[in-house]
């Protein structure tokens, strides 16, 4: 008998009637030192349990790998949990959602367009089988069997809006069972339309994802399960952002009164966010219903824990309602983390992005970033233009996801997926002349049919309607910057810039292999990383603040913070304590536009922009 049981109307917990009173909080979008206190507050609101998705993507990165270990540490973050006291719930998908590149699926596989997502299809389950036999293992013994704190493992995750394959579902119940899991196990699902009927499994908790309308969503839920359980698997009390777009915020009070719904009527929760954490790196994800937008570097979420770990308005009023059901524990609430004093930053070296170092993929046409095995990051492609003159630029298919062209190194326009663009009027000054396209990769779609949808140019290009070929191609991941002993001293000024004419990305420096000879203006503008130093008496969590730089990439002591772009509405990075040194400390951007400043500034305020509806 698993530890947690259901009966008739609820939990049992070793055979003691329980209720789950639970927070979402990503161990990969929270520094590992940071783990600790994060969850040290998720027990002081009042919570007895988090939960947590795995992402399938970074765990095993390549066929037959699996990752354990710093932001992926997740037995580490499973024995901190355990020491606070605290129950787990896990959700290993294989699809997460989670607003999380590629909704946590391998980019190794979602390239292949014969695989059916997501479907009893022999090679999507034979690739979950082996991923399962890697990871099950080493988290055999944090289960509640072994004395651990996992009392109940997810299967899948909100299938019901995706599918109705029941054979798939059953074959990943089985592959948890059959690798020893005999945690209680739980389904995810709307409770709107048939997401329930489709989603759900005979045997199988049943629970429901909601953030308001309390009693009717409890009603859909008992009329799909007629005995068991109530559980808000995910009780939304916020919401993500896009980059153009509000940050989103819920009222505190309305929040705490649904909450408080929930609970008066004996239901279970899982609040969702307690603490969003970050999109640290390339690892944000993107929808794609109307249009493409890409969600943001932070994942704040409006929730009860700010992003830099701090009890907010929702922290106070969640735990006055959990008190009313619940013990809380008699400590006082935590104090916001120490803030580093504001802290001006010159950035004083500068490197062109362009030659980026490597040999070339040669082809006729232009390669998708895909074909070239990148999940993340920026191509860059190099042709030249035979006739000169004015005339349209077309890129047949578009771009994926936001491509910046260049010609002689002179900004010649942007294209952006976002917009539906694949055409560019142009004027090609001479003959033979170099275009240089750098398309950048703004999140891999999380939700929904287009995931897998590939990234870089999609298809051939035509200038006045005649081909251009014999392409030049480079993949510029670019997951680490440079090391600053490998920037050139060359003083980092201000540039002209033109928002709508980016350049393109900058990769390590290095000797370009190329048939085409790289334009003299790359030298002295266009992308470009930029390197300063600062100094930290006291390391504590800041904001990297950067008015009058357009778009780009920030990395401090090699810690890469993520994409930074002036269009908000998120205005500043969260930049962990753990990750500054006392001393000296390096600040790397990559500037895609320019910049009329050579400063940035650390700040102990952060703006994540105008709250919308």
């Amino acid at each position: 008998m698993p530890a947690l049981a259901t009966t008739s109307d609820g939990f049992l917990l070793h055979g003691d009637p329980f209720r789950i009173l639970s927070g979402a909080m990503h161990y990969f979008r929270v520094h590992p030192d940071q783990w600790a206190d994060r969850l040290r507050k998720a027990r002081l609101m009042g919570l007895n349990t988090v939960e947590t998705y795995l992402p399938w993507n970074l765990h095993q990165p390549e066929p037959g790998t699996l990752v354990l270990d710093g932001l992926l540490d997740l037995p580490r973050f499973l024995r901190l949990a355990a020491a606070e006291g605290l129950h787990v719930l896990l959700r290993p998908g294989p699809f997460i959602c989670a607003e999380w590149d590629g909704g946590g699926l391998p980019h190794w596989l979602t390239t292949d367009p014969d695989i059916r997502l997501r479907t009893s299809d022999p090679r999507f389950t034979e690739a979950v089988d082996r991923y399962l036999d890697l990871l099950v293992p080493p988290l055999l013994p944090y289960m509640a069997a072994s004395g651990g704190p996992v009392i109940a493992v997810q299967v899948e995750n909100e299938y019901g809006a995706y599918g109705d394959d029941i054979a798939y579902l059953k074959h990943i119940e089985h592959a948890l069972r059959s690798r020893g899991v005999e945690e209680l196990l739980f389904t995810c699902d709307q409770t709107a339309g048939d997401h329930l009927r489709n989603g759900t499994l005979p045997g199988v908790l049943a629970t429901g994802t909601f953030g308001s309308r309390v009693e009717e969503s409890l009603r859909r839920l008992r009329e799909a399960q007629p005995e068991g359980p109530l559980m808000c698997s995910e009780f939304w009390i916020g919401w993500f952002d896009h980059w153009g777009g509000p940050h989103h915020g819920r009222d505190a009070e309305d929040a705490a009164a649904d909450l408080d719904r929930l609970l008066s009527a004996g239901a279970s929760v899982n609040i969702y966010m307690f603490h969003g954490g970050t999109n640290f790196g390339y690892t944000n994800g993107a929808n794609h219903h109307h249009a493409y937008v890409p969600t943001v570097t932070s994942y704040d979420y409006d929730a009860p824990l700010t992003e830099s770990g701090d009890p907010g308005p929702k922290y106070h009023a969640f735990r006055e309602v959990i008190a009313r059901h619940a013990p809380v524990p008699d400590e006082p609430v935590p104090a916001p983390s120490p803030k580093l004093a504001p802290t001006t930053v010159r950035l004083t070296h500068r490197t062109p992005l362009i030659p980026p170092a490597g040999r070339p993929v040669r082809a006729k046409d232009p390669l998708s970033a895909d074909d070239m095995g990148r999940r993340a990051g920026y191509t860059l492609y190099r042709t030249t233009v035979p006739t000169p003159g004015h005339g349209l630029l077309h890129f047949e298919g578009g771009v994926g996801d936001r491509a910046q062209v260049f010609l002689d190194g002179a900004p010649a326009g942007v294209l952006e997926r976002e917009r539906y663009e694949e055409t560019l009027p142009v004027h090609v000054p001479r003959a033979d002349a170099v275009l240089d396209v750098l398309v950048e990769n703004m999140g891999r779609v999380n939700y929904g049919p287009r995931i897998g949808v590939p990234k870089g140019l999609l298809g051939p290009v035509t200038f006045m309607g005649r081909p251009l070929q014999d392409w030049d191609c480079h993949a510029l991941p670019l997951d680490d910057a440079p090391s600053p002993t490998t920037l050139t001293a060359t003083p980092s000024t201000p540039e002209a810039i033109d928002p709508e004419a980016v350049a393109p990305e900058s990769a390590p420096t290095g000797t370009l292999t190329s048939r085409i000879p790289v334009p003299e203006a790359f030298a002295s503008s266009g992308p470009a990383f930029h390197h300063g130093t600062f100094d930290v008496r006291t390391p504590a969590d800041a904001f990297l603040s950067l008015p009058g730089w357009t778009k780009g990439q920030a990395w401090i002591n090699g810690f890469h913070l993520g994409r930074y772009w002036n269009r908000g509405p998120q205005r500043t990075l969260y930049v962990p304590a753990p990750i500054l040194r006392r001393g000296v400390n390096d600040l790397v951007l990559l500037e895609l536009h320019g910049a009329t400043t050579s400063d940035a500034h650390l700040t102990d305020v952060p703006d994540l922009g105008p709250t919308g509806p």
